[in-house]
């Protein structure tokens, strides 16, 4: 009989090369929103998935880039932090548009990391399979990935592979979690996510970079079936708070409406969302704002 086997997993690589929909795609659940706008994902995001002989734990993280901002350092010390203890790493690039000499630096980061590392090339649905050998050895000039594995997390090809290869480097291990659970994330703040999520699709350019969402109040009513939630969404100037309500109040109306389905979806229940829009000037540059709206750096 097979020994069981358990272990980390940390999904590394630049904004929009598709960590969250590989990460979604894995755990068959949508844990991390998805966002075509780059450093949508702002934490470390732990997803649980069970195997025959194995339990692998994903973590997905932020986009490793450059950025001056409190939050987008804060974001680049949690990817690069959630990979020193990692079992195994994962670095993904875009098969559709690899840009070696910007992941020169990335790909260092690795070499202070325990874990295995694997080169994940991702978007292989959009190219052709001869283009994709010359970035396989583009990349292992800079690093000496011990595994490459050409995936699409869109369509699911290449996917089964990856959790094989990962699942025979894994320590033995019990399981670190229970059979049950998919991600150590509260409900809370996969509600807070969707709604972020939404201001993001729904809203200019300018927005997502400055948007949090806290979740004021979570009542639960059984009797009813229903949960109700209070919900504010931050922004750092009065010009987009205009933005995010939009002219009588529509934009903010639509957010809701869209956001109060995904929720009714993922919990099974129905949900009375209400929002309010904050001005919180500068929070991106705020440690103590950045404390106090969920953005510490955190390890594994």
């Amino acid at each position: 009989m097979a020994p069981f086997k358990a272990g980390f997993i940390s999904v590394l690589g630049r904004p929009n090369v598709g960590k969250s929909t590989l990460f979604n795609s894995i755990l068959g659940e949508k844990i991390a929103i998805v966002s075509e706008k780059p450093q949508t994902t702002r934490n470390r995001i732990l997803g649980i998935r069970n195997i025959k002989n194995g339990q692998l734990i994903f973590v997905d993280t932020p986009g490793i880039h450059p950025g001056k901002s409190t939050l987008n350092q804060r974001m680049v010390s949690t990817a690069i932090e959630s990979g020193k203890d990692a079992d195994v790493l994962l670095f993904l690039i875009d098969a559709s548009a690899p840009v070696v000499e910007e992941d020169r630096q990335m790909v260092g980061s690795l070499r202070g990391s325990k874990g295995i590392s694997f080169l994940v090339i991702n978007k292989i649905d959009l190219v052709r399979k001869a283009s994709l050998l010359p970035i396989m050895d583009q990349y292992q000039r800079l690093h000496p990935f011990e595994r490459i594995i050409p995936v699409s997390a869109l369509t699911g090809e290449g996917v089964s592979l990856l959790l094989e290869e990962i699942l025979k480097l894994l320590p033995e291990s019990p399981a670190y979690y229970p059979e049950d659970m998919i991600t150590d994330q509260t409900e809370r703040f996969i509600v807070a996510e969707i709604i972020r999520e939404k201001v993001i699709q729904h809203s200019y350019q300018e927005i997502p970079f400055s948007t949090a969402v806290t979740i004021e109040s979570f009542e639960e009513r059984p009797e009813k079936g229903l949960v109700v939630i209070k919900a504010t969404i931050h922004v750092e100037r009065d010009s987009q708070k205009k933005i995010v309500i939009g002219k009588g109040g529509h934009k903010l109306k639509k957010i809701g409406e869209t956001a109060r389905k995904e929720i009714e979806a993922f919990s099974n229940r129905k949900v009375f969302l209400e929002l309010w829009v904050n001005v919180e000037k500068n929070w991106t540059r705020d440690p103590r704002a950045l404390d106090r709206l969920g953005y510490a750096v955190h390890r594994l």
